[in-house]
């Protein structure tokens, strides 16, 4: 059985404050050590790329200001007016995301509108977009941090590589045991981070002082009117600095709109601000013969000699934290998807018994981990990868302003005016920064793209596959009040329950007919059961279960879930009401039917996508794991569909 991604009903609020219990200072702290790692390590290598990436700068002080200039209102707008203002007050019953902004627009435009196709595909290409920036992070992150050691011991170069992918590999090991006691240690160590950084910076900028006047915006403005085509280019490496902004939405559900926001304006922003007027006021004083070495890697030069080497520690712990907030999001994005019906079933392990929100899931891990291995190894520095870093985060900016226009109009309802007039400031900086992006496709940006296309196909195929298949099992289903009147008369009734997983709350499933046309019996009492996964992240009060008494001891159930909830029905069924005695389930057998796919000429998909669609189904997680049935009390019938 598949599960339907149905929408329209009446939820009770959802738990949208399970992360209300603790104190907005703890709150803020596991902020700090989870959601602001990507965007907190962005300096190691963002200041960098302008001045020594693929389209270097004369460390000049039009260029210094400039590109400070640029990295600070891009911070303010993309990160502080855009996310943290605007996109969090969007959040789905607490959770954010592209997936979850998506329900939240299906929920809130009424049954009666279902999501545009254009809006669905922009959604699902920004998740699309975030599996390869799931596997750049990692890579780009570590990589950049243990390059450092370079800086300590220029003979170091040999060990970059093997360090790099042994970090790595060791730190996707240790997903299966969960992040939890990992977890603790992250906030205190990026409260150290950030504080080292600032006051690295400090130091700096009090031996040039004048470089506080690169926050004025006429530096900008006045890069871009000396020298435009250096300017427009230094952008696909001065977004470097905002890449993360995207998981302060994503992970607004985890712990909340205010702690990160106070996070942000208070801490994170200022912190790294500093730090990149610090870079930019060392490089002003560094003389020429010492320039060629300094610019290419400036943020551990601002540390003095003794101290470089307990900075290239604390960085690269700060960029496995970074990592590990992106490989947890990978996981709960495709926990989304699954329970959305664009992914089909995957073995899902809970690494704890108190924080629903940890999971694991190993053919995503394993997948992951070898990607960005290869990453590593076929690109072998940060600044090459850093060509291929800007364009999953650029395009998923930009999709997530065409989501956003979409809440402003017709869910917000604001002022078209002024909704206008911020939209259009957006999508101008979204498009400036996508467009100074795709230049570096050649040097590295097709791998997002490819990448981002390879989900995007197999996210829609699994949806519309899903989506013809059920529209051709409806097609051959009887009339359940027909079978119910000539069955219950006509087949032998036997003692115990009878529960028959069906995707569709219409018809007789086929698991059915075939336990019928085979064993030729019925039990006293037959359920047909069908779960739905709403458009909220929690699916709470006693809606959960609906029952219809269809007569002769058959029931039609359906069971209510939010997306980022895990169905359990035997523990549902122990609470269901009004449909006879209590569940036991040593007296309750589940029936589930597993179709095998005839690929077609049928309107409907190409052949190649429904043989892709097909291989998908073949290796999706057995019903009986994703429900929580019990081993031994479930029973399969195949049946073939042709679509």
């Amino acid at each position: 059985m598949s599960v339907d991604a149905a929408g329209g009903a009446t939820a009770s609020p959802a738990p949208a404050g399970h992360h209300q219990a603790d104190g907005l200072i703890k709150l803020c702290v596991g902020a700090v050590g989870v959601v602001f790692g990507d965007i907190g390590t962005s300096p190691i290598y963002a200041f960098r790329e302008t001045f020594a990436g693929h389209h270097p700068l004369d460390p000049d002080a039009l260029h210094i200001f400039g590109v400070l200039s640029l990295i600070f209102w891009s911070m303010m707008l993309v990160v502080t007016l855009k996310y943290v203002t605007i996109i969090m007050r969007a959040d789905n019953k607490g959770e954010g995301g592209s997936l979850a902004l998506l329900a939240l627009i299906n929920r809130e435009s009424g049954s009666g509108k279902r999501w545009t196709k254009g809006i669905i595909l922009l959604g699902v290409f920004a998740t699309a977009l975030f599996y390869g920036d799931s596997m750049i992070t990692p890579a780009m992150s570590v990589l950049s941090a243990v390059e450092g050691i370079t800086v300590v011991e220029a003979r170091f170069a040999p060990l970059v590589l093997p360090i790099s992918v042994g970090i790595l590999i060791a730190l996707f090991m240790i997903q299966s045991r969960g992040t939890a006691k990992v977890g603790l240690l992250f906030g205190p160590i990026m409260l150290v981070y950030f504080v080292v950084l600032a006051v690295l910076g400090l130091i700096h900028i009090a031996d040039d002082p004048s470089i506080l006047w690169s926050l004025n915006p006429a530096y900008a403005f006045e890069f871009f009117r000396y020298d435009p085509l250096a300017a427009f280019l230094a952008m696909g490496s001065v977004v470097l600095a905002v890449t993360g902004a995207e998981a302060l939405y994503a992970d607004m559900g985890h712990f909340g709109r205010n702690p990160i926001r106070v996070s942000w304006l208070v801490f994170v922003l200022p912190a790294l601000m500093i730090n990149y007027l610090g870079q930019g006021a060392m490089l002003m004083h560094t003389p020429p013969a010492a320039m060629s070495e300094i610019i290419h890697n400036p943020f551990f030069f601002l540390a003095p000699d003794e101290m470089r080497l307990p900075l290239v520690i604390l960085a690269t712990l700060a960029t496995v934290i970074a990592s590990q907030a992106v490989i947890s999001g990978a996981f709960s994005v495709t926990q989304q998807a699954i329970q959305l019906g664009f992914i089909p079933r995957l073995r899902i392990v809970h690494t704890s018994s108190a924080a629903a929100g940890q999971i694991y899931i190993p053919v995503i891990n394993w997948a992951l981990m070898v990607m960005v291995i290869l990453l590593v190894l076929g690109f072998k520095s940060s600044s090459n990868l850093a060509a291929a870093y800007g364009i999953a985060v650029t395009g998923a900016m930009f999709i997530d302003t065409f989501l956003i226009a979409v809440v402003l109009y017709n869910l917000w309802k604001w002022n078209k005016l002024l909704a206008s007039a911020l939209l259009l400031l957006f999508f101008l900086v979204d498009a400036a920064y996508l467009a100074a992006n795709l230049t570096k496709v050649p040097d590295g940006g097709w791998f997002p793209l490819l990448i981002g296309f390879c989900a995007f196909t197999l996210l829609t195929t699994w949806a519309k596959g899903r989506q013809l298949m059920i529209e051709r099992m409806r097609e051959a289903a009887m009339p359940i009040a027909v079978f119910v009147k000539s069955a219950a008369n006509s087949a032998a009734r036997v003692p115990g329950s009878a529960v028959f997983m069906t995707s569709s709350p219409d018809g007789v499933p086929h698991a059915l007919l075939h336990n019928l046309k085979h064993n030729k019996v019925l039990h006293e009492r037959v359920i047909l059961l069908t779960v739905k996964i709403d458009d909220v992240p929690y699916f709470g009060g006693k809606d959960r279960i609906a029952l219809e008494d269809l007569g002769q001891g058959f029931y039609r159930m359906v069971l209510r879930y939010g997306f980022m909830e895990d169905p359990d029905v035997p523990a549902a069924l122990a609470k269901a009401q009004n449909c006879g005695a209590q569940f036991k389930m040593m007296d309750t057998s589940f029936f589930l039917a597993r179709q095998t796919l005839l690929p077609s000429s049928r309107p409907g998909m190409a052949i190649w996508r429904e043989k892709l669609f097909a291989w998908m189904l073949r290796n999706a997680e057995s019903a009986m794991e994703f429900f929580k049935l019990p081993t031994n009390r479930v029973v399969e019938l195949g049946s073939q569909v042709e679509i």
